[in-house]
């Protein structure tokens, strides 16, 4: 057996040995496309396992991630420093061989996947920030951004709707680094593909705009090897290659069997297998001398080709000096702080809409923040996202910033991903906020994954108006909130607006969303970067103790804002509190959370366009909330406003029912 197959088998049975100790897991892809894997990262794939991080190194991305024992196989191997033990102990609490795979969490992951068709969005995200840089800073003679994007995909992922809008994008696009390898084995958990997905993938692929290419035998790791070498050759188009599997390959009672793929092959099974491969070994758990050999020497040849890179470099940063410099300045994310803290950040001289004043923060920090890149859901012109001095991001012109992501809002969030875990880019995305519904998947993997993306979400309320129902956010705000790890900030105004982008721009270790009006709304004199802690006390009697608290986020807050000044005329004293993010404000400490709301003043209103949930935390048992927990309805949104009473009026009338009782 060459030394080439016993690498395969090895995959194999490591994989299958590990799932079994673990009783749990996904055998059936590995052990089909183990030939696949290997041929990619011991002969097409430049990485280096002695510098996971490096820059120009090429991404593989399982975006099938239920097959996680593969890349744990492929990462043991070619000494990413996943050890044995890693790998006995995969799926266990507190293990580095999770279920799924996850970033951050395991040395060469490049990205979370699990949910199908993520990976193949995330990498056409990786390889849209690869045609960035490489328009921006590659030099005739020094292409320092120069890598592929290489994705593992199953029928599952095909078959998830994501797949096709990123896929539809990627064709326009035109992203020639993109090449996805489907392992094509017809099973599914339920049985034959036949049963729901009969369509000819290639021929969609091929209608998008991608390059097509089909090895009919997946074990044929020669014919695997050249054909991945033709696809990098056309950087013209993405690439599809169909490889043709069997799932179970090896494991003569499951192979080709819908039964190889959700469990454990059990010990018998494992006997046969290991009899029909020719498996040597005595022992679990072992990887051949040879193999170990050969392992390191691939390992070798990644280090070679870092080197030759750092040689570039060199000469790159003594020819581009300035280039080179921001070149490193974008990959350790650096910002404008002078600027961000100046007078000139938070200055507006009149009241809009929080979408309108958004879009002035995006031009002025476009300015300012080079790598600042994103666009919309084909709703630019509504959500304020273009940045009026650059060109768009196309086929044609890779140095464009104003990225076009079409109606694909799921794909969109999922693409931010992609971009942000390349590296050396800040991005961010716009649609309506009522379409969140379609990007939650992706905003919870922002989460997860830490990634400091920005969405950018207007159209905030039942303010939206005539447009009716489908398209006023209700229950949207909740949904966000209980995202682990995902701030929220809907702002009041313009200058509250720039705190919002001012804590996206500064969070490193997770996604904002900014939730903004369509209506216009004021300034208050009083706020700014009070905001950045989440809730501050927009008004209040000085050396008084307030008879009730009036808090709100967003449009409402100048309806509780005017409420006081009535309450005032009444002889009540009436404190307001300006509420952008929960998160933020949950973030502080005891003693400022009592300075803003006080134990010992129980009677409070909250007031929000949206879900009541989650307000009682902060109103208590004794206060109330002025809220919209069911559907709106169609006409102009003042109206909608006064119908369902969001009113002045409304307010005072609540704030006097608590007060008398």
């Amino acid at each position: 057996m060459n030394l080439d197959q016993l690498s395969i088998n090895t995959i194999r049975v490591l994989s299958s040995e590990a799932i079994e100790k673990a009783n749990s897991g996904h055998p059936g892809l590995p052990l089909g496309a183990a030939p696949m894997a290997y041929t990619l990262w011991a002969k097409n794939m430049k990485h280096n396992p002695q510098n996971p991080e490096w820059t120009n190194r090429d991404r593989f991305i399982l975006s099938a991630g239920h097959g996680s024992m593969l890349i744990y196989s492929l990462l043991h191997l070619f000494g990413y420093g996943l050890t044995m033990e890693d790998i006995r102990k995969f799926r266990q609490i507190d293990s580095k061989t999770p279920g799924h795979p996850e970033y951050m969490h395991t040395v060469g992951v490049e990205t979370t996947t699990g949910p199908l068709g993520q990976g193949i969005a995330n990498g056409v995200g990786m390889a849209m920030a690869e045609a960035h840089l490489s328009a921006y800073f590659n030099k005739p003679g020094c292409d320092i951004v120069d890598h592929y994007t290489y994705v593992l995909a199953g029928d599952g992922c095909m078959m998830e709707g994501i797949s096709h809008e990123a896929v539809s994008l990627a064709g326009t696009l035109g992203l020639g680094k993109l090449i996805v390898l489907y392992d094509s084995n017809s099973i599914t958990i339920e049985g034959n593909t036949d049963l729901a997905f009969t369509e000819d993938v290639a021929k969609r692929f091929e209608a998008c705009g991608w390059e097509i290419y089909e090895v009919e035998d997946g074990n044929d790791i020669v014919k695997i090897e050249e054909t991945i070498e033709a696809a990098k050759k056309n950087h013209l188009k993405p690439t599809l290659i169909v490889i043709k599997t069997e799932i179970g390959y090896g494991c003569p009672a499951k192979q080709g069997k819908n039964s190889a793929h959700g469990s454990p092959l059990g010990v018998d099974n494992i006997k046969e297998m290991k009899k029909f491969l020719g498996w040597k070994e005595k022992e679990e758990f072992t990887v051949p001398d040879d193999v170990k050999k050969h392992m390191n020497e691939m390992a070798k040849r990644g280090e070679t080709e870092e080197n030759k890179w750092n040689e570039k470099w060199e000469k790159y940063q003594k020819s581009y000096p300035e280039l080179a410099e921001e070149f490193k300045n974008w990959y350790q994310n650096q910002l404008p702080m002078d600027y961000l803290d100046s007078k000139e950040f938070w200055s507006f001289d009149k009241g809009m809409a929080t979408r309108a004043a958004s879009g002035e923060i995006i031009n002025r920090l476009a300015e300012r923040i080079p790598n600042l890149i994103g666009g919309s859901a084909d709703l630019a012109p509504s959500n304020k996202t273009n940045i009026n001095s650059e060109s768009d991001f196309s086929a044609s012109n890779y140095l464009g910033r104003n990225i076009h992501f079409g109606v694909r809002e799921h794909a969109m969030a999922s693409i931010l991903n992609g971009m942000a875990l390349h590296g050396g880019l800040k991005v961010f995305g716009g649609t309506f906020f009522v379409f969140s519904d379609y990007m939650k998947p992706s905003m919870r993997l922002s989460a997860l994954m830490n990634l400091p993306v920005t969405y950018v979400l207007t159209h905030d309320s039942i303010g939206v108006g005539e447009d009716g129902p489908t398209h006023q956010p209700i229950e949207q705000l909740a949904m966000l909130r209980s995202i682990p790890n995902l701030t929220v900030f809907r702002p009041s105004g313009p200058k509250e607006t720039a705190a919002g982008w001012y804590v996206a721009l500064n969070k490193k270790d997770g996604p904002t969303a900014l939730v903004l009006t369509r209506q216009k709304l004021p300034i208050f004199n009083n706020t700014g970067k009070e905001a950045l802690k989440g809730a501050y006390i927009l008004t209040e009697e000085k050396n008084e103790t307030p008879d009730i608290i009036l808090m709100a986020s967003g449009s409402e807050v100048e309806l509780i804002y005017e409420a006081s000044k009535v309450l005032k005329e009444k002889g009540i004293k009436a404190k307001v509190i300006s509420m952008p993010s929960w998160e933020l404000f949950e973030e502080q400490s005891k003693e400022y959370k009592e300075l803003i709301l006080p134990k010992d003043i129980t009677k409070r209103i909250a007031v929000e366009s949206g879900s009541s949930l989650g307000w009682h935390k902060y109103v208590g048992l004794d206060g109330d909330i002025i809220s919209i927990d069911h559907f709106g309805a169609s006409g102009p949104g003042e109206l909608l406003f006064e119908r369902f009473g969001f009113t002045v009026n409304n307010i005072v009338d609540k704030a006097l029912n608590i007060l008398n009782n």
